[in-house]
């Protein structure tokens, strides 16, 4: 295969493209991670990944399984708050099954924290404690004393976000309270949960069977801090692409977020609750919004969250759908634009992006045996972002080209032993892009995107709209690689899917096999 050179490129010389890449990686750190100026500095509200899948456990066929995480980089040394839910943000997730742009449903998360007071007697007075947890729990998989409790509920609402008919979602089991729902603690460590293996059977608990309205079948819901299944070479992708692009898939190189975890939104939905006549294809994004004013108390009073006053609308500040998009196509500076857009208007605001995108320049910049694709603008872009392959995801009556992740819920799923993480590209259609599953790989699936794969598919590019050759994407063909992969086997085979975050027991300096008292 031919290359060309930078020279294609007179005005861009090879240290104002590094400089650039290095610009940009900023605003960039994993999936959705940290990805804008804005939201790095509001964690809580930072949705860093979203998948959406015909659920692949045996007998579940008949559901698509929403997952939403927020909150990044969740140390199991977290302690003595670790990473709650924020009570003052709206966290949603989004379907469109028109094909607008537009939500026809969303899924609208609530959480409320509450202190328990707990004090002790301290010579002539009574002394509330420091820390949320006071008691070990009396055997693996029960709850230990807690001090600090997490609540939630979750509506459902039909049409316009805002102002769409709303009904709450409730436990099938019943309950005084059958619309609120407890999230378990953090993953503390092993003596607050009755020893090793007593996290996971005490987070189990908290699968609920629910209610969905509009739905004549329950439903599943979990919330609660999970071990992060995104995978990448986190820390030398950003340090100016600092490895060797086409090394080893599998084994190259380890995870970065191997040790972290996130806080997890899951939801398992009937297809038919989400589909909209005959056409099988639907398209999901999450948001989290913010409160629009926020008044600092100079004196806050006693009790949980009274530093600040917050009122007014409801105001979007965090927005994913596909895992690439806004990390390295949007740029720098529309970040945080993006993030507080609407999908129905991202032609308008965001589609030269798309055409135009910088990244496969900057890596061919860093790595100039490889030639970025010269089909302008990107119309394989566009259209995998925009609207969905024809034939494979995009929706039948599609009105609004906007960015969301889009699952043809006609395809059966793959079972787990079977699936491939390159998804459609590895010729799994049950695979991102249509749709995504813990173990896609999405890092390599959207690096060999953006130098121009879809190009290559000779013979097919008319029928899928693409509008691109193969010559106009010399490397199209390349196995770029970040050289981490993973597959279902490293996740559950049921829902929801994410496994254990790691504990707060862990203490790499201690030898292996440390007691603890």
């Amino acid at each position: 295969m031919s290359h060309l050179t930078m020279n294609k490129f007179p005005k861009l010389t090879v240290a104002a493209a590094v400089l650039s890449l290095l610009w940009a990686a900023q605003g960039v750190h994993a999936s959705s991670h940290r990805e804008a100026p804005d939201i790095a500095m509001n964690p809580s509200v930072d949705g860093t990944d979203l998948y959406m899948f015909r659920s692949y456990e045996p007998g579940r066929s008949a559901f698509v399984t929403l997952i939403a995480n927020y909150n990044p980089f969740q140390s199991n040394l977290g302690g003595g708050n670790y990473y709650q839910f924020n009570p003052n943000a709206l966290y949603e997730i989004h379907i469109d099954n028109t094909g607008s742009g537009s939500e026809a449903i969303t899924f609208q998360f609530k959480f409320t924290s509450k202190s328990a007071q707990v004090a002790v007697p301290v010579g002539s007075k009574s002394s509330k404690i420091p820390l949320i947890v006071y008691g070990p729990a009396s055997s693996a998989g029960a709850s230990p004393a807690l001090n600090l409790t997490e609540s939630y509920t979750v509506n459902v609402v039909r049409g316009d976000r805002r102002t769409g008919a709303s009904s709450p979602i409730t436990n099938a089991a019943g309950g005084t309270t059958p619309s609120v729902f407890a999230k378990p603690a953090d993953n503390i460590g092993d003596k607050a949960f009755g020893g090793a293996g007593g996290y996971a059977a005490y987070a189990s608990k908290f699968v609920y069977d629910v209610n969905i309205p509009g739905c004549s079948t329950p439903g599943r819901m979990f919330v609660g801090q999970r071990k992060d299944p995104f995978y990448l070479l986190d820390g030398k992708l950003f340090d100016l692409l600092n490895f060797n692009l086409t090394g080893p898939e599998v084994g190259g190189n380890n995870n970065d977020l191997e040790s972290y975890s996130v806080g997890t939104l899951a939801l398992e939905v009937p297809i038919s609750c989400l589909t909209a006549g005959s056409d099988p294809v639907i398209g999901a994004w999450t948001t989290a919004s913010l409160r629009q004013g926020r008044l600092l108390n100079s004196a806050p009073g006693t009790g949980l969250y009274t530093t600040a006053k917050q009122g007014g609308a409801w105001t979007q500040v965090s927005r994913l759908g596909n895992p690439l998009p806004n990390e390295v196509i949007i740029g720098l500076d529309d970040k945080d634009k993006f993030n507080s857009s609407k999908p129905k208007n991202d032609v308008q605001n965001f589609n030269d992006y798309f055409g135009n995108p910088a990244f496969p320049t900057l890596i061919q910049a860093v790595f100039p045996q490889f030639t970025a694709p010269t089909n302008f603008p990107r119309t394989d872009l566009q259209t995998v972002f925009l609207k969905g392959i024809k034939g494979l995801n995009q929706p039948a009556n599609l009105t609004t080209p906007s960015e969301m992740m889009r699952l043809n819920t006609s395809i059966p799923p793959t079972a787990a032993a079977m699936q491939n993480p390159m998804g459609v590209a590895g010729g799994d259609n049950a695979g991102y892009p249509n749709g995504r599953r813990p173990a896609d790989d999405v890092v390599d699936i959207s690096i060999r995107a953006a130098m121009g794969l879809l190009c290559q598919l000779t013979g097919a590019n008319d029928a899928l709209q693409i509008g691109c050759r193969p010559s106009d994407a010399p490397s199209g063909l390349v196995p770029f690689t970040d050289g981490v992969r993973k597959t279902a086997a490293n996740y559950g085979t049921a829902f929801p899917y994410l496994t254990t975050p790691p504990s707060g027991s862990l203490n790499p300096s201690a030898p292996a096999g440390t007691a603890y008292p």
